[in-house]
């Protein structure tokens, strides 16, 4: 994966949103965008043809605009700009997206893209390769983890300021392409080249799957696109296979994707003939999606963590599992979307993704929150004024008593019109939270300090056969004071009494970091959620024997 800086900072932001202190309003704004990438759909009929238009007034306006302004319009721009005004007056998920932009929008849910597969960060104005994708195009070439890459087809890329997209677009290219890069190698003085020929890379949307505790697997889901079915599947067997018996299923921070991706994986929990959910809108009968009785999870205990951005296809695997009473959901309140959107594809490329019916979960409840047509800022808002409510961190601060209620298959009350309530409320973590950890966080220092440790100490590191073993190592360096120091270099002023509130969480980030740029997300995330209060109470659960729902339990 050809993954900028940029956008590895954007994924680690986000997995770090539990821990870091940011501000509710860049909450707000990311779910938003995340929506706006990832708005799972449903295509109803063909969907995909060409549109066209007969004569009406907006037409009009613009042919008079063209032919009798009184100086010449770039009408194209003039287009391009009034589309999105027209969606604006629209729903909060209606969205137009320009040609340019569409590629890069559904290479996030296709599942794949043509590079070369690297992850790579720019250290010291060097691209430095963090990780080689296995099997991939680099890997098949000879390309290893820590190489620098110093010249691309004979262009050098290293000693000045070059733009992380600009990288990426240069490594990018049409499939069985070939680039040319030399690469320096430890000490070698001397430039390695290798021809790669660019091939498919896959965009995982499965981030991680490993057991937790002795008969209990974690997965952690980041979207649902093409191929994150595929992907539940054989993280499924892996864990099957381990004998992880029960079945911790994340959701946090997934802001959603394809329908069909969620309906599947619903189905491998659930007797035949349940249903996992229905659509309605104006001009779409009602359609039923029901399960078929194939699934190989239906005895399985499962746990369905959530919190405020997950949202979309997320809601529905947490609104099939909650009303059939399968598994128990737990943290927090979800986004809030339940508005289906089919995508249409117009003659220069461009797509607009257009919202044609509701969906329901099987209780009968709609999970879309309210909005008004035309006003998405306040739409958008609704996050940070949630968490200035206090619902984040407070069960007591969500106010119930006006939304509709209803009941899931054996009789428990659940609510419609604001998102998957969970069963079990988890307030927001902030232990070992303080102004220092918010300054090492968004300020990136702590993820350079990780990069840098681990190419400085590759030989040692990569030494470890395990994530667990690099970890047991990790613990007894002193890489928090290293840390310390290397922070106060580059800003960070030293303030000792919030180093030791933060000092756990600081250390545990960093080898979590480091145990990723060595291995894998696997081991990231085993590491960064050792002490995570969410998932030891799906443990917890598990264990009591009390993750199938009862009436006792409500």
């Amino acid at each position: 994966m050809e993954e900028i800086r940029e956008d590895n900072n954007k994924k680690i932001n986000r997995k770090n949103s539990r821990l870091s202190i940011w501000l509710p309003v860049i909450i707000a704004v990311s779910i938003s965008a995340g929506i706006w990438i990832g708005n799972h759909y449903k295509t109803f009929g063909t969907g995909r043809g060409k549109l066209s238009y007969g004569e009406n007034k907006i037409n009009a306006v613009l042919d008079n605009i063209n032919r009798k302004y009184v100086d010449t319009v770039d009408m194209q721009k003039l287009i391009e700009g009034t589309i999105p005004k027209i969606f604006s007056e629209l729903d909060p998920h209606s969205v137009y997206i320009p040609a340019e932009e569409a590629l890069a929008v559904n290479e996030e849910l296709e599942g794949s893209f043509s590079g070369i597969g690297v992850s790579f960060n720019m250290q010291t104005d060097t691209i430095l390769v963090i990780s080689v994708v296995p099997g991939g195009p680099s890997e098949k070439a000879g390309i290893m983890a820590f190489d620098r890459i110093i010249t691309i087809n004979d262009s050098v890329f290293a000693g000045k300021e070059i733009k992380d997209r600009e990288v990426m677009k240069v490594l990018r290219g049409a499939k069985n392409s070939t680039v040319k890069l030399g690469v320096k190698r430890g000490n070698n003085p001397e430039l390695i080249y290798f021809d790669v020929t660019r091939g498919d890379v896959p965009v995982n949307s499965v981030d991680a799957f490993y057991q937790v505790t002795p008969g209990i697997g974690y997965i952690k889901i980041s979207k649902f696109g093409r191929n994150t079915y595929r992907e539940f599947l054989m993280a499924i067997a892996t864990l099957k296979s381990q004998g992880d018996e029960a079945l911790i299923i994340d959701l946090r921070g997934n802001t959603g994707g394809y329908m069909d991706a969620a309906i599947y994986m619903v189905n491998e929990f659930l007797p035949k003939d349940r249903l996992i959910l229905y659509t309605e809108g104006k001009a779409f009968p009602r359609e039923d999606a029901y399960s078929n009785g194939t699934g190989t999870c239906q005895q399985t205990p499962l746990i369905v963590l959530t919190d405020e951005s997950s949202a979309s296809a997320s809601e529905i695997f947490a609104g099939a599992i909650q009303d059939n009473d399968r598994g128990t959901i737990i943290g927090r309140r979800t986004f809030g979307k339940g508005l289906v959107q089919s995508p249409i594809i117009l003659s220069d490329g461009s797509q607009i993704r257009l919202t044609v019916a509701r969906y329901y979960v099987p209780s009968g409840r709609s999970i879309q929150k309210e909005y008004i047509l035309g006003n998405n800022e306040e739409y958008e808002m609704d996050i940070y004024n949630r968490y200035m409510h206090g619902d984040f961190f407070s069960e007591d601060s969500i106010k119930l008593d006006d939304l509709p209620v209803f009941h899931t298959s054996i009789g428990r009350t659940v609510y419609s019109g604001g998102g998957i309530m969970p069963d079990i409320f988890i307030p927001r973590d902030t232990v070992g939270y303080s102004s220092y950890f918010a300054n090492v966080i968004n300020s990136g220092v702590l993820y350079r300090y990780a990069v840098e440790y681990s190419d400085h100490n590759y030989a040692k590191l990569s030494s470890f056969a395990s994530a667990d073993e690099l970890y047991d190592y990790l613990k007894k360096q002193n890489t928090l004071n290293d840390f310390t120091n290397f922070a106060a270099q580059h800003g960070i002023k030293k303030r000792m009494s919030l180093i030791e509130i933060s000092g756990s969480l600081i250390e545990r980030q960093i080898h979590s970091h480091i145990v990723r740029n060595i291995f894998d997300e696997n081991g990231f995330y085993k590491v960064f959620q050792e002490t995570d209060p969410v998932i030891l109470k799906g443990v917890e659960i598990i264990k009591e024997g009390k993750s199938f729902p009862t009436l006792n339990n409500e």
